[in-house]
């Protein structure tokens, strides 16, 4: 526990450190993860992970992958598992922006999605804009669409990420 100690005052010390405002609360971060951060994690503990990080921003973050035929459905629909899944990547990855640090073991509390309109296409993307987050859950919506349709979303999601507790 000391040495835990030790490296939180470290840290908190750093001048490399930046102070922001994060929902009423000052967060300090030593840099700013990025997707790449995201997708290298992906790679190496998930690598049959289909959807990769696009883009993390303050607020959100966004998801994307190519289809593959075992994601259509009879008729050329992209299957609502498919749609799902997606939409799940993009609530974890903004847990990560949220939290402020890339946490593999975060994990689904509740995803409820409505879909809105039949998905056709070769990607699927989704956007997920953070509500709010607490010392132990993340709460989300998500967008999901077809390759550059961004105003025609296709489904949305609400759910909440549960963060696991510090080991002590």
């Amino acid at each position: 526990m000391g040495d835990l100690r030790s490296e939180m005052a470290a840290l908190w010390a750093s001048p490399l450190r930046d102070r922001r405002p994060c929902r009423g609360r000052w967060s300090r971060r030593v840099r700013r993860m990025n997707a790449d951060d995201v997708n290298v994690m992906l790679a190496e503990h998930f690598p049959g992970a289909g959807a990769n990080c696009v883009e993390l921003g303050g607020t959100y973050a966004v998801a994307s992958t190519e289809l593959s035929e075992l994601s259509i459905r009879p008729g050329g629909y992209v299957s609502g598992p498919t749609q799902f899944a997606i939409a799940d990547a993009a609530l974890w990855y903004v847990t990560f922006v949220a939290i402020g640090r890339i946490e593999p073991m975060a994990l689904t509390s509740e995803l409820s999605i409505r879909f809105l309109r039949p998905a056709q296409g070769e990607r699927i993307w989704a956007r997920a804009d953070l509500a709010t987050a607490t010392r132990r859950s993340v709460v989300g919506s998500v967008s999901v669409w077809m390759d550059d349709r961004s105003d025609r979303p296709t489904a949305v999601a609400q759910g909440t990420y549960v963060l696991p507790r510090a080991k002590d």
